[in-house]
């Protein structure tokens, strides 16, 4: 039987020489790759006690909403800033050239709600960082981090430390 780092194809030198990029889209074209990824993230949360799932886009809606539909549970969009309709919050964070700001709507989570947070991959870290601001911001609890890929090189688990993080699939280098 194969397993969800079977479908994850490896393309060297992109975006630039020396990068090994981890393609998610073979797990996407493989309807037993699709299962097996989120199966894979629904068994990491059994014995979870939460009230909702929260990605970001664009990638974290491909794992998130599945997820949150087979467990039955809410799914919140963090966007890039500027594409949500209602009322938001913001927070800004550092990339490697310049940064970027993510916002979700202020009335998506009530305090004292149980959160997960699901992407296709962690790699620094500052991504799921600005995202446990924003939930904690509106009074919510981060209960788990669910990842597809993790780039251990990156060490991205350093800046989260204190949450339960889980990876489905962990490469040693970037």
């Amino acid at each position: 039987m194969k397993t969800v780092a079977d479908y994850i194809r490896t393309i060297p030198d992109f975006p630039e020489p020396g990068v090994m990029f981890r393609d998610i889209t073979t797990i996407l074209q493989d309807a037993e790759g699709l299962h097996l990824a989120v199966d894979g993230l629904r068994e990491a949360l059994r014995g979870v006690d939460y009230d909702l799932v929260v990605g970001p886009e664009s990638r974290g809606f491909i794992f998130g909403v599945p997820l949150a539909y087979a467990e039955y549970k809410p799914f919140i969009p963090i966007r890039k800033q500027g594409k949500l309709p209602a009322e938001t919050i913001s927070e800004t964070y550092e990339l490697e050239y310049g940064h970027a700001t993510i916002e979700i709507h202020k009335d998506a989570i009530k305090p004292g709600q149980r959160v997960v947070i699901v992407d296709d991959l962690i790699a620094t870290g500052g991504t799921t960082e600005a995202m446990v601001r924003l939930i904690e911001k509106l009074g919510g609890e981060v209960v788990k981090m669910l990842f597809v890929i993790e780039l251990k090189g990156l060490h991205g688990r350093e800046k989260l430390k204190g949450y339960p993080v889980f990876s489905l699939v962990s490469y040693e280098g970037k």
